[in-house]
């Protein structure tokens, strides 16, 4: 029951390996890590201290290329890097060219796509799928089954709820001129998304914005501002004590 494991390899003290893992060339895991049973490592990932790799995880996977694809990968990708105390959790695949955040958590069956980059202390949950090219800040939460398309950026302290779906494209897979107007969700500080909410291509949520759960949204969303329904329209304002600290003294003109 060994692993695999080249000479090019460094592996920090008091890491510990489970069985038939697969370790690529110059890979260099930090001190204190464990690496679960069939974990694949592949080439040249940076793996910093005291991470847990669980089983049957894949990081630093070469994201596969097709004719049929629309937006392609890029030949020289950087090597995956993976910050202190990272955890990914069991199933999960990590591609490289991506950089996660100490502290942060990809949970359980999660893949995060190549060119992304997330923050510290963030939790992309069970079965979250964050496309190519996507940027997250710290303190953000992705729950279960949601889907983040490229090129969205989420800033810091954001919440994204279960089985929402983020769009990027507004031809619906149809014409080549669609390849020059793919345009993600940007979510800006402290803004929140509920329950299967859907957001369509290119739209602005504003610091502290909030989507109720299975609105549809084909408008941005102002500062402070709720809106619900299909489509979403204006609700109301966000409650002052749900506001992230610092945020209670600002104005919507200052956003």
């Amino acid at each position: 029951m060994s692993s695999v494991i080249p000479d090019s390899a460094q592996i920090g003290s008091e890491t510990i390996l489970g069985h038939f893992c697969v370790i690529g060339e110059n890979v260099d895991i930090g001190s204190g890590c464990r690496i679960g049973h069939h974990v694949v490592i592949h080439d040249d990932t940076i793996i910093g201290h005291g991470c847990v790799i669980d089983d049957h995880s894949v990081v630093g996977k070469k994201p596969l290329k097709s004719r049929a694809m629309a937006i392609e990968p890029g030949a020289d990708l950087p090597p995956l890097q993976l910050s202190d105390r990272v955890v990914v959790g069991t199933g999960a695949i990590v591609f490289r060219g991506s950089t996660v955040g100490t502290d942060s958590l990809i949970a359980d069956l999660a893949s995060v796509r190549e060119g992304s980059l997330i923050g510290s202390s963030t939790i992309i949950g069970r079965g979250v799928a964050v496309e190519n090219r996507v940027r997250i800040g710290n303190s953000v939460k992705i729950e279960a089954g949601a889907f983040i398309c490229a090129f969205s950026d989420i800033g810091d302290g954001c919440f994204v709820a279960p089985e929402v779906t983020l769009t990027n494209d507004n031809f619906l897979g149809r014409t080549e001129e669609r390849k020059q107007n793919y345009t993600g969700t940007r979510i800006e500080r402290g803004g929140r998304i509920g329950a299967n909410a859907t957001v369509l291509p290119g739209r602005t949520i504003a610091p502290e914005g909030l989507i109720a759960a299975g609105a549809v949204a084909t408008r941005d969303v102002d500062g402070k501002q709720m809106v619900a329904g299909v489509p979403a329209r204006p609700l109301g304002r966000v409650p002052t004590e749900q506001l992230l600290p610092g945020e209670e003294s600002i104005s919507d003109s200052d956003q």
